[in-house]
């Protein structure tokens, strides 16, 4: 090894040791510099956090039991205020203004749902489920509000619409089983 390489070789050793063996250490290795916590910001985390959500709460499809003859087939719940204002929220956000410089907020929100659809498909065989039928609803949502928007920069001032108003389509649609649910299947 030539003499000037040496010497940058033990300062590179030193330098990797001292960082993979700082702070608290358990045994088992250590991860060096990627140990240290990275910070996310607000925003990514709030993304994160909503798309967690409307997973758990609205973009599943229900398996419910086989339909009774001679009943009257009626559709789920109609969508929640908050199912509304989520989908609502992706056509048009709110969130996300800068304070002081522009800000926008929708007040005196009401929300009116009219039941459009309500259908079932033929029986069909679904991997993973079986036979089964799958029952659509679909609703219209007008949504009624005061659309502010505060304006700080260059000149400040208050933009209001007091008569706003978006429509807004949800389709909820969830599974019900054909035939006897309650037979094991037997192989032969």
């Amino acid at each position: 090894m030539p003499r000037r390489t040496a010497p940058l070789v033990l300062v590179a050793a030193i330098v990797v040791g001292l960082a993979s063996s700082t702070g608290c250490t358990t045994l088992g290795p250590s991860l060096g510099i990627w140990a240290f916590p990275i910070p996310v910001p607000a925003y990514k985390q709030k993304l994160k956090e909503d798309e967690f959500w409307n997973h758990e709460r609205y973009e599943r499809a229900p398996i419910l039991g086989p339909l009774t003859s001679g009943a009257e087939v009626v559709a789920l719940d109609p969508p929640s205020d908050d199912e509304v204002m989520r989908a609502m929220e992706r056509v048009e956000p709110v969130q996300g203004g800068i304070p002081f410089l522009w800000e926008r907020n929708r007040n005196n929100v009401r929300i009116v749902k009219e039941k459009i659809a309500d259908y079932i498909d033929p029986p069909r065989v679904y991997p993973l489920i079986g036979p089964a039928q799958q029952h659509h609803a679909h609703y219209k949502c007008t949504v009624y509000y005061e659309d502010v928007r505060h304006i700080g920069w260059p000149v400040p001032h208050t933009l209001k619409n007091e008569d706003a108003r978006e429509v807004i389509y949800i389709d909820h649609n969830h599974l019900h089983m054909v035939g006897n649910v309650d037979q094991a299947c037997v192989p032969l």
